[in-house]
């Protein structure tokens, strides 16, 4: 086991210690029917939609869906990576028949990149929506 020794130390100091294992947002990880999920939020909407599926009203959940905004390319000898969205569950509206696709975000998670990636994958794939939760 590995020790720190502190002689002086200030309070601010102490504190960014303290919090150095904690998640960038806050949020505590949670283990539902086996899966890790980033929040008890994303296990709560998981639950709520597993009861839906029970009650025949969606079907065919999926976790972690990618979905490309740009594909890998080549650039001066190097290969640029593709650009994807991750979206948290993606469902059939039994109703609809329409592909649903859900984030769970709370303000501080809807970043410029999830905003800026948001407007890409409803402007390429233009029958998609995604609902944040």
């Amino acid at each position: 086991m590995r020790r720190l020794i502190i002689e002086h130390i200030t309070l601010e100091e102490y504190k960014q210690l303290q919090q150095k294992g904690n998640s960038k947002y806050k949020n505590k990880k949670v283990i539902v029917d086996g899966i890790k999920f980033d929040s008890k939020k994303e296990s709560n909407r998981y639950l709520e939609l597993k009861l839906l599926e029970k009650q025949g009203l969606i079907k065919y959940i999926t976790r972690q869906t990618r979905f490309e905004l740009q594909p890998s390319y080549k650039k001066n000898g190097k290969t640029i990576r593709p650009i994807y969205y991750v979206a948290d569950f993606t469902y059939i509206d039994v109703k609809t028949g329409k592909t649903m696709i859900e984030d769970v975000k709370s303000e501080a998670t809807k970043t410029q990149v999830y905003k800026l990636k948001k407007k890409i994958l409803e402007y390429k794939y233009e029958n998609l929506e995604i609902k944040e939760i």
